[in-house]
């Protein structure tokens, strides 16, 4: 299981997902440009001094990761989009052990390509009059669920 954002835009965000792959050892693909400076500074005040404990790359542009993904198949599964235009929910879906959770870009989700190219949708229902959940909470609500189906929690 790994953890991918797409062009993040909040370093707080990035910051506490960093944080939530080293708590859980959990990769992450960070895939570029992002809305903000990337580096230990940015990342310091959500990621704290988890930052180096993290195993995360970061990838140029979306068709770096593609190239990336396609070179290394036994680490990088399906693409499993979080998205509020989806029909499926989260708590409806098998993930696999390989799986790939997307998260779109605070500001703008992700490129109709994008959503082409992903090997499944989902989404978390939510109040109809609702627009969305925090990026670093929906992951953390979908990371959870996938998880636990795959039994990949680490163990202490």
């Amino acid at each position: 299981m790994r953890l991918a954002l797409f062009q993040p835009d909040i370093p707080q965000n990035t910051g506490t997902l960093l944080r939530l792959g080293a708590c859980l050892d959990l990769p992450v693909d960070i895939i570029e440009p992002c809305g903000f400076i990337f580096n230990e500074k940015a990342m310091r005040r959500a990621g704290m001094d988890y930052l180096n404990m993290v195993n995360y790359r970061r990838h140029n542009s979306w068709q770096d990761f593609l190239a990336y993904r396609e070179q290394h198949s036994d680490e990088y599964g399906r693409i499993i989009l979080l998205t509020t235009h989806a029909s499926v929910p989260y708590t409806d879906f098998t993930f696999a052990p390989n799986d790939i959770i997307l998260m779109g870009r605070e500001s703008a989700g992700v490129p109709e390509a994008v959503h082409h190219l992903a090997d499944a949708r989902l989404l978390i229902p939510m109040n109809k009059n609702a627009r969305s959940i925090n990026v670093a909470v929906s992951a953390v609500m979908v990371i959870g669920e996938a998880l636990r189906q795959t039994n990949q929690f680490p163990m202490s």
